[in-house]
């Protein structure tokens, strides 16, 4: 009888495997920390750490689905998607905040939202949109809340 079964002595680990997931997983820390930084330095409720976890965790589960599920079996990679989505719209609904003339948080949830897009991109190396997912989830936070104040600002007038 042995003490510790043999699965457990014996494993391999895959070195470039464990490489490339690192530069996965890095890709979608950076594509999300201009993102979090904005969230930051505006004060929000979320931000360094939400925006980064959100696209790490989105990266990890599609890495781990295209990993474990036979190559090509799109509609397993595509339950876990869903899950994701699904998971993503839970965390980000717990940023809207419901008060007697609207709701705040709205464009924070999306930014979430958008957030677990860039780590999906990434997983299936589609760089290029989560590159344009990035700037144009930064550029929104950045600059639409200053035209949304100007426009206020016009309509009062």
């Amino acid at each position: 009888m042995d003490i510790i079964p043999e699965h457990l002595i014996n494993f391999e680990i895959d070195l470039q495997l464990v490489v490339y997931h690192l530069f996965q997983l890095g890709l979608a820390f950076l594509f999300a920390l201009p993102i979090a930084l904005n969230r930051e330095s505006g004060s929000k409720g979320a931000g360094l750490r939400t925006f980064p976890l959100v696209a790490l965790a989105s990266c990890a589960f599609m890495l781990i689905a295209m990993n474990a599920y036979a190559e090509g079996d799109g509609e397993a990679e595509a339950r876990v998607m869903y899950g994701i989505v699904t998971g993503i719209g839970f965390i980000g609904g717990g940023a809207i905040f419901k008060q007697e003339n609207g709701a705040s948080g709205t464009a924070t949830a999306a930014g979430i939202w958008n957030t677990g897009a860039i780590g999906v991109a990434v997983a299936y190396q589609n760089y290029e949109i989560a590159l344009i997912l990035s700037l144009m989830n930064f550029c929104i936070f950045r600059f639409a809340r200053s035209v949304k104040v100007q426009r206020a600002k016009h309509l009062d007038d």
